[in-house]
């Protein structure tokens, strides 16, 4: 877990600790972040939790599309920017370990597939 200076998560601290179970669910992710905590790999984001204690989980195209279809949620909005690769996970959705898990592997999995990313210097 990364730290900075002190400074915290603002996400409710019921939503921290589920997403830190779903992090946990896959042991080759480490969560990275203090204040936003999120995964990445190869230098692209795949989730993030929102101060709001919601979560955003990039998922492929027909996962996304199912995801958002099955469980009733929609693509998740930042400050008013749309993240078109990015359904919403709500809090009552991260406390089923089973449904975080599978999304977040899938989700994991993909993120793989993207071209990587160059570090900023």
């Amino acid at each position: 877990m990364a730290g900075s200076k002190g400074k915290t998560s603002e996400a409710p601290a019921k939503a921290l600790a589920l997403y830190e179970v779903m992090v946990a669910s896959c042991p080759e992710v480490e969560r990275k972040g203090a204040t936003m905590p999120f995964t990445s790999v190869n230098g692209n984001m795949f989730s993030f939790l929102h101060p709001s204690g919601a979560v955003a989980l990039r998922l492929p195209p027909e996962a996304r599309e199912t995801f958002l279809a099955v469980h009733n949620s929609k693509l998740f909005d930042a400050y008013g920017v749309v993240q078109k690769e990015y359904v919403t996970m709500s809090l009552e959705q991260l406390r089923d370990p089973s449904l975080t898990a599978r999304y977040f592997s899938e989700s994991f999995e993909y993120s793989k597939t993207l071209k990587p990313q160059k570090a900023k210097t």
